[in-house]
Order: structure tokens, then C-alpha cells, then sequence
């Protein structure tokens, strides 16, 4: 299945959207195949005991063992949400009714291979779902709130990007081997399969999670999703090059100057800045007032970004801004 067949109309009625589940399908895949410092650093903080948990439930394991192999993760897995908004207790719900015969011949598929004698008995979906609920419960929930903040401000990002460059950029940055082909055809790998035509009807939806892995997911034949790496997870914001801004405007103002590099909700900047939405709101009152930003509605969500005379004080403010000033006085610009 190296590319999707989508029509205009399902792609004008695709969505992207947050999903609870997804983020904990990374997670697992973080915590037993780690692959950049941030999910080096989350498999530390969590592996002995989720090595402990799997040693008292073998079932589980089982599961587990069978839910990869090179280029390839079990639907289980990978199934796409039923909807936006929906809790990670009810997108758990959805794996559990998808049954014991559908998910062991998921893992057969997937890993290519006769089950364990373990999971031929009546709840393999039940372990798989608890397989999920302890990572969920031990590993993401008392972090869900700032992760899930990361993820709505990717969405604000990507929705800004749509509008200024189009659906083939967005597409394009949607991960590794995600490209627009033309023709209605959105390549979602490199195997070469017959592309997949998705009905005009169906739900497609475009998933942000954490982590540098990025995949697809189905439930045939109505319902498709791509995960894609958030950006900006690991973002810092800008170092103190110069104080030049900072001694004008104040600190945290000057670190919400800097951070409005593109259109951002306040929603956007308390993620990527750190910072509480009290003092984000406060403090864009003031900068609105100065005419260093401007903002306007974008549906449910208030983007800000930098106005003119904001751009000249975040270039002003740094060593390379003053630098560039400097060079141009020297040659009479």
C-alpha cells in the first residue's frame, strides 16, 4: 500500500485531531525501541518497570512480541481513533470490542508466524488493553495535560501552514516517505503496492504524537489515519544571546516575541514556552497594545503573531540582528 487514492472531497473533510490512544501506542513503542534522546530518556525513566509488569503477566509479553516487525506495527496498534475529542478510557474501549479472533490474527500478521499457546485462550484482546492502561496509567497520565498541550499546538501550527502554503506542503511534512503525488495521490511508504482508493465517505484523520516514528493506520474499509511526529516537543526557547530586548520589554515578554515566529494561539505559546496561560494572556494584552503583535480569530482558536515593529525589536535585540544593522550602515544601505 504505497499510496492512498484521495478524492478532493475526503480530503477537504479530513481532520486533524488528538488521540489519547495514539500517544500511548508511541509510548510503547518508545519504551521498547527508543530511537532519539527523547525517547531514550522516557524508555530510562520507565523500563524496569515495565519490565517488572511484563515479567508478572507473560500474556501480556506475548502480545507485545508479536505487535512488530521491521517496517511494520500491529493494527491493534495503529487502529485510527472513531472520532475527535474522545478520552483515552473510551478509545480503549474500542480496542477491547475489536476481539480476541481479530487481534490474534492481527499479531499473526504481523508477525508472520504461529502464535504462543499463551494467546490461543480467551483474552488476548483483554491483554492487550491492559498491556496499554498500564502504560497510560504509569508512564502518560500525570503528563497527559502538557503533552496534550504540545500536541493541540502542533495542530494550530500545521492548520496556519495549511492556510499560507497548502495541502502538498502540509502533506509533505507530515513525516519521512509522506509526500503529495498529484492526482489524488498521497504516498504513505515506499513499498510498492497497489495504491489503496479511499472512498469518498470514509474518515481520514491526521494524527500529531511524540517521538520521531511516524506510520499509518486503518480499519477497513472506512475509517484511515497518519501519525506523525510533533514538532517542537524538544524545542527550547530562543538562549540569552543579548539582553538588549529583554532590558526593553522584560523577559517573558521577550520570549513570547521571539517564540511568534509564525502564527500561534496562546494555547500554542504556553507549550512551547513553558509558560502559565494567565501570564501568556497578560503579557500578549500589553505587547497587543504596543503594536508589537496583532491577532485575529482562526475558528475556536485566537492566533497572535509578530507585527513589523515586533520583528525589528526581536532582530534589534540579538547579537545577529545589531550585526546585520552594523553592516549596513558600513556600506551606506
Amino acid at each position: 500500500m504505497g499510496t492512498w487514492q484521495i478524492s478532493v472531497d475526503l480530503l477537504a473533510r479530513s481532520r486533524f485531531v488528538v488521540s489519547p490512544r495514539i500517544e500511548c501506542s508511541a509510548a510503547v513503542s518508545h519504551l521498547v525501541r527508543p530511537n532519539d534522546p527523547m525517547t531514550r530518556a522516557f524508555s530510562a525513566a520507565h523500563r524496569e518497570s515495565f519490565e517488572s509488569m511484563l515479567d508478572e503477566h507473560p500474556a501480556r509479553r506475548a502480545v507485545l512480541d508479536h505487535s512488530w516487525r521491521p517496517g511494520w506495527i500491529a493494527d491493534w496498534l495503529s487502529v485510527p481513533p472513531t472520532g475527535p475529542g474522545l478520552g483515552f478510557e473510551e478509545e480503549l474501549d474500542h480496542v477491547t470490542r475489536l476481539g480476541d479472533a481479530w487481534v490474534r490474527a492481527d499479531l499473526r500478521h504481523t508477525s508472520g508466524g504461529p502464535l504462543p499457546r499463551i494467546l490461543s485462550r480467551p483474552g488476548t484482546a483483554r491483554h492487550a488493553t491492559e498491556l496499554l492502561a498500564w502504560v497510560w496509567t504509569h508512564c502518560l497520565a500525570t503528563d497527559w495535560a502538557r503533552r496534550e498541550r504540545v500536541l493541540r499546538a502542533d495542530i494550530v501550527s500545521r492548520t496556519a501552514r495549511l492556510a499560507t502554503h497548502g495541502w502538498a506542503a502540509v502533506l509533505r511534512d507530515l513525516g519521512r516517505d509522506r509526500e503529495w503525488l498529484g492526482d489524488g495521490q498521497l504516498r504513505i511508504n515506499r513499498y510498492d503496492l497497489p495504491s489503496r482508493v479511499l472512498a469518498d465517505d470514509a474518515d481520514l484523520f491526521f494524527v500529531p504524537k511524540h517521538g520521531s516514528a511516524t506510520w499509518v493506520g486503518w480499519d477497513l474499509p472506512q475509517r484511515y489515519a497518519v501519525y506523525y511526529p510533533v514538532t517542537g516537543a524538544l524545542a527550547q526557547v530562543d538562549g540569552r544571546v543579548d539582553d538588549g530586548l529583554e532590558r526593553l520589554v522584560g523577559a517573558a515578554r521577550a520570549r513570547l516575541l521571539r517564540t511568534l515566529d509564525g502564527p500561534s494561539s496562546t494555547t500554542a505559546l504556553v507549550a512551547r514556552t513553558g509558560m502559565p496561560l494567565g501570564s501568556v494572556g497578560d503579557h500578549l494584552k500589553v505587547l497587543l497594545a504596543a503594536g508589537t503583535v496583532l491577532r485575529r480569530r482562526s475558528g475556536r482558536e485566537v492566533l497572535y503573531w509578530r507585527t513589523s515593529l515586533g520583528d525589528a525589536l526581536v532582530a534589534s535585540g540579538t547579537g545577529a540582528g545589531r550585526e546585520s544593522a552594523r553592516g549596513a550602515m558600513t556600506r551606506g544601505d
